[in-house]
């Protein structure tokens, strides 16, 4: 087992056995204690270099989110923002916007407007930094008259969209109010916040993929490699739980782009949407467009047997 393996098992083992306090490990502690850590460090400055990809000191030794000070936090983005920019020749900044009081975000999709174009996947990709290989939204053809969402093509020929008797379905993040991933995650890397997204402190995913398991709806992906982005194509306006660049071997999903919505803004998805299937907003204000749907349509979420209560919902306008 290499070094970040055995860091990463001991800090897991610590922090899954809540019913032992003495045997929670932080990333620190667990330098100054059995190990030793001079001889760690020793070790570790022979595995962990300057160019490490994969991690940095810092990032490896950094507190979980919620832990941060303000202080803090303007050091870790101002180091993310530093990496970044070195490595892209264009300048980044990473923001941290916080929900909104009394939102509640919620997305409704009109699945008779839907004509499967993918314009929301390419938008999606784009704007969250995302490896070409890997999106966060999925679109599924499927024949008119039912919903088996097993029997689904997502590869199917855009060039003959909108087929006859087919109908697309868009399939991402639901937003649950019953996550099962954030029950599933062993060190509490993934969490709800207050407006209803669900969010992953990529810093402090140890990449175990039970989140990923657990997601009936397919929403988290695991980084195998270190993603590609072309410098050309970066979107440098980033946010630490949303859209910054992740590293290899933790996961991610979409976040109803909090960068943007959390600032008045909607999803990128949204706009590139040619037909208007999709609405997005705050189902607690009762004058929103999504708010109406919910009162004025026959609305259905995917997989409600499951009670994971999704912020996603479905209609036929």
């Amino acid at each position: 087992m290499n070094l970040l393996a055995l860091l990463k098992s001991k800090l897991l083992a610590g922090r899954v056995n809540k019913a032992a306090p003495e045997l929670k490990l932080s990333r620190r502690s667990l330098l100054k204690g059995s190990l030793g850590g001079a001889a760690v460090a020793a070790a570790a400055s022979s595995t962990l270099t300057s160019k490490a990809t994969a991690f940095s000191w810092d990032q490896f030794f950094q507190k979980h989110y919620k832990e941060l000070t303000p202080e803090e936090k303007k050091k870790v983005f101002a180091r993310i923002e530093g990496e970044l920019s070195q490595k892209y020749k264009r300048k980044v900044t990473v923001d941290d916007p916080q929900p909104i009081e009394g939102t509640k975000f919620v997305y409704a999709l009109d699945l008779s407007k839907c004509n499967g174009n993918r314009r929301c996947v390419e938008a999606c990709v784009k704007e969250n930094n995302l490896d070409p290989s890997l999106a966060y939204i999925k679109v599924l053809e499927m024949d008119r008259g039912g919903l088996k969402l097993d029997a689904g093509d997502r590869y199917y020929d855009r060039a003959t969209v909108p087929a006859k008797d087919k109908i697309y379905l868009p399939v991402q993040c639901n937003q649950c109010d019953n996550p099962p991933c954030v029950k599933a995650c062993p060190v509490e890397a993934t969490w709800k916040e207050d407006d209803g997204i669900v969010v992953i402190d990529y810093d402090w995913c140890i990449g175990c993929r039970y989140c990923q398991v657990a997601c009936p709806y397919e929403a988290r992906h695991f980084n195998f490699k270190t993603p590609e982005v072309p410098a050309e194509r970066l979107n440098p306006n980033q946010s630490y739980l949303s859209n910054r660049i992740r590293q290899k071997g933790v996961m991610e999903k979409c976040t109803f782009c909090l960068h943007r919505t959390r600032k008045g803004q909607y999803p990128a998805c949204l706009e590139a949407c040619p037909t208007g299937a999709r609405k997005f907003g705050n189902i607690l204000d009762p004058d929103s467009e999504v708010s109406q749907i919910l009162k004025t349509k026959v609305v259905f979420v995917l997989k409600e047997e499951l009670n994971t209560i999704p912020s996603f919902y479905y209609y036929f306008g």
